[in-house]
């Protein structure tokens, strides 16, 4: 029985769960980042304060599950197009940030009368940083930015070099730094390092395909990648926090940047697990030992300046090798100052070896504390403003509003044709999504009918939920399907229609069949039909087909952005593949367009050629963008009709035929175009 009621596992979590939720208002309040007010309530509620709660088991669990989730975030959130971009980048700033601020604090320790030994560990706690500002910058929505980029890449090479630091001071005050501990070392992150990298991806892979449900079971899929690479780090000699960055980087590119699945990992990480951390470090702080030992002061000051120093060096000097702007630099330099993770870690160690003090311990601490004060609040203050000047690509006043209707019919393919919405959705618009089923059939069925089409839609506002989107459901009863979708196309100024096809031809006449055939004909809107037989998360690349003359079709930017979107968020290569036209012409067009990303541009003289040449290198895991068009269009050539029924008959299993807006004519009539009159009528306007 427990006799201290501020013991109970019940008034710890209360007061957590009290703490979490008004020390962010408050610090909202005074325009101070709202992680700085549970580090600041640590400090208030911990032992070392009024003493309401203890650092016990409880707390230092969850605050390391909360920073290896920091770690992990970042690792899901890089950009790996981005950092092989600027990967030099990432190295020559984590050899900076770490070596120059290393380099003062050895030589401050060597002043203080430390020896070499200790004096090389608190270089070392110097030059490592923790990412604690990274969902600032996320939030911020800065976090693909080149300059943070660069810091998150650079942060593993810092935290490794300072793990590094930890292991072989630790030999040599052991007596063993011999051969077979460098060998040992070494062998061990070898096979650490290949166990991740290839290991991850292909089980991830095999379970997304596989057994894949959705909900909470992708979720503890994720969390044991993480914590068993976390683990597997330790047996290999380095900081969980090495193989919580590495599953994050090995999954980044099956775990989609907007889907309910990221959601669900951050808004758990957000709410609980990462405020813990903050709070475990907060309740680390005792200004007691300020006055007890005097030392501890001179040591917080120098260690502080001396990081601020080194960090804001290093920032500095990469800024100005890449021609980075003030406000990249100053992220920079706010990311990399806080330090907690294997800062904390190394002290301890060194503290537990006597190589430290505790003079050493409290510098060390009241430097933590201050760098997590001072790193949050530069980044959220400067990461606003280079948010606000980030050269993002406008949105044109024909693409407002964005709204996504997703007609479903078929159960077994709901969620990918969800999943594929959601990936085309800007993440900024607040436009819900628009699932919506047809009912038909006499009097008699359509109750049944009715009743599994809202089990259907309810479905959806689940899915779409866990992204955190608003759906606004549609059904429809009645004969002609296509009219009906037309209707509410109208009826709701639709941007995008998102439909399925389940690969069979109804007849010769009907490339889709008769229902999406007349869908087609009857709207103006952009227009995505689809065939989804893999997860989109794990596709490796995306081959688009472009059609000559595609480049003067009326929605030909929107459909160049729209691949390079789904290229981006799903973390795939870009492959196009110009058909009977100049590709030096779509390079140039494709290198107009955001986002920035690598791609491969070739080009075949005729269809014959396409068939030839690559049906037989597709793989299952590419997702084919064939740019198609109505008849009568500029684009249009009778093999694109035929397209979609032979490329199901290839390895490639997944694929999205695209037909472009179609403009409209001004009152003068001066732009050629094709009208359409209500369903299935068209006539030919040429320009005046």
């Amino acid at each position: 029985m427990v006799t201290e009621p501020t013991a109970h596992p019940v008034f710890i979590f209360a007061m957590a769960m009290l703490i979490f939720l008004i020390s962010p208002l408050i610090m909202t309040r005074l325009r101070v980042p709202g992680i700085i007010g549970v580090l600041i309530a640590g400090m208030v509620v911990g032992p070392n304060g009024l003493g309401l709660l203890e650092r016990n088991e409880t707390i230092v669990l969850l605050g390391t599950v909360g920073l290896l989730y920091i770690i992990f975030i970042a690792g899901l959130e890089i950009d790996l197009d981005g950092f092989k971009k600027y990967r030099k980048r990432s190295i020559e700033f984590g050899l900076l940030s770490f070596f120059i601020p290393c380099v003062l604090g050895l030589g401050l320790g060597l002043v203080l009368g430390y020896n070499i030994w200790s004096s090389l560990l608190l270089g070392s706690l110097l030059g490592s940083h923790t990412l604690l500002a990274y969902p600032i910058a996320s939030r911020m929505g800065i976090a693909k930015n080149r300059a943070v980029t660069t810091t998150v890449g650079g942060t593993i090479l810092t935290d490794t070099l300072a793990m590094l630091v930890l292991a072989i001071v630790a030999g040599a005050m052991q007596g063993e730094l011999t051969v077979g501990f460098w060998v040992q070392m070494l062998v061990s992150l070898m096979i650490f390092s290949a166990i991740i990298i290839f290991g991850v991806p292909y089980i991830s892979k095999r379970f997304f395909i596989k057994i894949s449900g959705g909900g909470s079971l992708d979720y503890v899929f994720v969390m044991t990648v993480l914590f068993i690479c976390s683990f597997l780090a330790i047996l290999a000699g380095v900081e969980p926090i090495i193989g919580a960055f590495l599953a994050g980087l090995a999954l980044n590119r099956m775990i989609l940047e907007n889907g309910p699945l990221m959601n669900r990992i951050k808004f758990v990480g957000n709410a609980l697990f990462i405020p813990f951390f903050l709070l475990s470090v907060g309740m680390l702080m005792d200004f007691r030992i300020l006055i007890e030992h005097p030392l501890s002061v001179l040591l917080a000051v120098s260690i502080v300046a001396f990081v601020i120093i080194g960090k804001w060096l290093a920032a500095t000097i990469t800024s100005k090798m890449y021609d980075y702007t003030p406000f990249e630099r100053n992220v920079m330099f706010g990311l990399s100052i806080p330090q907690a993770a294997a800062t904390l870690a190394a002290t301890l160690v060194g503290y537990d070896l006597g190589l430290f003090d505790v003079a050493v311990v409290n510098g060390v601490i009241i430097m933590i504390l201050i760098t997590c004060i001072i790193g949050p609040s530069i980044t959220e203050q400067i990461g606003r403003k280079l948010a606000y000047v980030e050269e993002n690509e406008p949105v044109k006043e024909e693409q407002m509003p964005e709204r996504i209707l997703i007609p479903m019919a078929n159960p077994d393919t709901m969620d990918n044709l969800l999943e594929l919405a959601i990936i085309l959705k800007n993440p900024l618009s607040n436009e819900p999504l628009y699932p919506m089923t047809v009912v038909q059939g006499d009097n008699e069925s359509r109750e049944i009918k009715i009743a599994q089409a809202e089990k259907m839609l309810g479905h959806a506002v689940v899915y779409a939920a866990g992204a955190d989107i608003p759906v606004r459901p549609l059904t429809r009863v009645g004969d002609h399907p296509a009219k009906r979708m037309a209707y509410a196309i109208t009826d709701n100024r639709i941007s995008t229609v998102v439909v399925g096809w389940n690969g069979e031809m109804t007849s010769s006449g009907h490339m889709f069949g008769s229902v999406l055939d007349q869908l087609i004909e009857y709207t103006d809107r952009q227009v995505l039909v689809s065939k989804l037989s893999h997860p989109l998360n794990i596709t490796k690349r995306i081959v688009v087909v472009i059609p000559k003359g595609f480049d003067h079709m009326s929605g030909a930017h929107e459909a160049f952005r729209t691949a390079k979107v789904l290229a981006s968020r799903t973390g795939a290569e870009l492959l196009l593949i110009v058909v009977d036209d100049e590709k030096e012409k779509y390079e140039q067009i494709f290198a107009t367009i955001k986002p920035d990303l690598t791609m491969k541009v070739e080009q075949v003289d005729d269809w014959g050629e396409l068939k030839d040449s690559y049906y037989e290198t597709f793989e299952e895991t590419d997702l084919m963008l064939i740019l198609s068009a109505r008849r009568g269009t500029v684009s249009w050539h009778y093999r694109l009709e035929r397209l979609p029924y032979y490329i199901q008959k290839t390895r490639l299993v997944s694929f999205i035929v695209y037909f472009t807006k179609e403009a409209q004519v001004d009152e003068r009539g001066t732009k050629a175009t094709v009208l359409r009159q209500p369903f299935g009528t068209y006539r030919r306007n040429e320009s005046k």
